[in-house]
């Protein structure tokens, strides 16, 4: 395996199994919406679809992918994710660098969502949300949840800004591991040996390895 094989997005992709298959009722741009209602509908918009559909319940990944950008994209900030991954370097990268790893990195993010859900999508599990305020106005906020399965627990934590479209997931903690967190560590081992290009370079083999 390469020295900088990334991790799969596995805390989303769980997360998306324990939903409950019901009508989603609270859409992305909601303003109103409490940060807990908006995560449970991206989950449920998610796995409804997965398990209604014959061609995703089979693991069609071309649709399963389609599924993630649809139904749950709207509800995240992968945007942010991408600058607070990359960190100082950032702010060293051009326009056009910037908007490269945000596209590499998204695709990334969404592509392994989709491969982790294809493995998990028939599983049988439970899970319940923690409803979360901000405190004091705060435009940041995680809302924590457990997931139960044959006798098993684990928690998993989201993080959410406030956004003009409302609140988005950017983070997600599972068994005290940040996906920012994670992945501005391998970043930036990137970037040490290869700069901004380097990254860039890396992301876009790595998703056309994933693609092929």
């Amino acid at each position: 395996m390469n020295r900088y094989g990334l991790i799969s997005l596995a805390p989303v992709a769980v997360v998306a199994v324990v939903a409950p298959v019901q009508a989603q009722t609270v859409q992305p741009g909601d303003l109103k919406a409490a940060p807990d209602r908006l995560v449970q509908a991206a989950v449920e918009g998610v796995i409804t679809t997965i398990q209604s559909n014959p061609e995703t319940r089979s693991g069609d990944m071309a649709k399963i992918t389609a599924v993630v950008q649809k139904q749950f994209l709207p509800y995240t900030d992968f945007g942010h994710t991408t600058r607070l991954a990359v960190g100082s370097a950032w702010r060293s990268a051009t326009p056009e660098q910037q908007k490269q790893l945000n596209e590499q990195f998204t695709t990334l993010l969404v592509r392994s969502y989709a491969v982790s859900l294809s493995q998990l999508r028939e599983q049988n599990v439970k899970f319940r949300f923690k409803p979360a305020q901000p405190a004091g106005g705060s435009g940041d906020v995680v809302v924590e949840s457990r997931v139960l399965n044959n006798g098993d627990e684990m928690q998993i934590d989201y993080r959410l800004q406030r956004t003009p479209g409302g609140w988005k997931i950017y983070d997600i903690n599972m068994m005290g591991a940040w996906l920012i967190e994670v992945y501005r560590k391998q970043f930036a081992d990137i970037v040490a040996r290869g700069g901004v290009d380097g990254l860039v370079k890396y992301l876009i083999n790595h998703n056309a390895r994933q693609a092929g």
